[in-house]
């Protein structure tokens, strides 16, 4: 099995401080190297996913550390919650969240759900979903680091996934005025309005950063949202500025945008990175169906 490059380290929080160029262009030279160009380079088979061998496990590290995602195909007979929670656990994932809409084991069914609690939540509809990263309305001891997203049955059009690591995404931004990570790293840059269910609020407004350096592991975090609507914005120019300069880039045909439509059996691991989704037509016999895990754990690179 081929490994795309060898593996880099992450270069810890000197290549994030704003007054340390040097640490910045060395971390940026490294992780532009070799970087991959498409997404069949992020795709690494697997045999039995509730026992990775050593070269399966090597290879799905490897694309991590490369672009913080990789993407596995299994058998798609073997495409139930347990074998992926397996999956992802000989991976360093252990702690999921227990999000509003998750089931009993914390994997949520995607699926188009026209009522209940799902209902007006666009993941349970067959609407486009706009780039985001996952769980940016949590609270910061509750950071969702990683995110697994498993395909047992792809719609029968449409559902194509959109995926932009978000260490690039921060290049970009850095390398057109490093103003604007200092905008996108203030502790009120961005803030989720209360989620309040038939006048009952069952979330409290979040403020936090896009950008910030995780405590735990030293390494970058996103928080981000493309949606316009409720959400808002520090209202300061430089910040309006950052936020417009990241969704022209998003909005892009950037070389470092992935685009792939998971197929049964296929999935996206990755250290929240940013994704969205197209929309879908459905088959009413055999309609779109994804499972999606969120934890608190960071992909182990060892």
């Amino acid at each position: 099995m081929q490994i795309i490059n060898a593996p880099i380290k992450n270069a810890g929080v000197a290549a994030f401080d704003l007054d340390n160029a040097r640490a910045y262009r060395q971390w940026r030279e490294r992780r532009l190297a070799g970087y991959p160009t498409i997404a069949a380079q992020l795709r690494v088979p697997v045999a039995d996913p509730r026992q990775l061998s050593e070269d399966e496990l090597a290879a799905l590290r490897d694309r991590v550390r490369r672009c913080n995602m990789a993407i596995y195909a299994i058998d798609p007979a073997q495409a139930g919650r347990e074998p992926i929670r397996r999956l992802g656990r000989q991976l360093g994932l252990e702690h999921l969240d227990g999000n509003l809409c998750a089931d009993e084991d914390s994997i949520t069914a995607l699926q188009v759900i026209p009522e209940g609690r799902q209902q007006g939540y666009i993941p349970y509809s067959n609407l486009p979903l706009s780039w985001h990263t996952d769980g940016y309305y949590n609270k910061g001891d509750q950071m969702i680091r990683t995110m697994l997203l498993h395909c047992v049955r792809p719609a029968a059009s449409g559902g194509e996934n959109a995926l932009l690591d978000h260490e690039i995404a921060y290049i970009h931004l850095r390398d057109t005025d490093p103003a604007y990570i200092s905008a996108l790293m203030a502790a009120d840059a961005m803030t989720i309005p209360p989620n309040v269910e038939q006048g009952v609020e069952i979330r409290g407004a979040r403020s936090g950063p896009v950008f910030s350096v995780d405590d735990r592991t030293g390494s970058l975090h996103m928080r981000y949202t493309h949606r316009q609507r409720n959400i808002e914005w520090k209202t300061d120019t430089l910040t309006r500025e950052a936020v417009a300069c990241l969704r022209e880039f998003l909005a892009s045909d950037s070389e470092y945008i992935f685009r792939h439509r998971l197929a049964p059996g296929e999935g996206i691991v990755c250290n929240n990175v940013l994704h969205s989704r197209s929309g879908f037509d459905d088959d009413p016999a055999q309609p779109r169906l994804l499972y999606r895990a969120r934890y608190y754990d960071r992909i182990s690179e060892t």
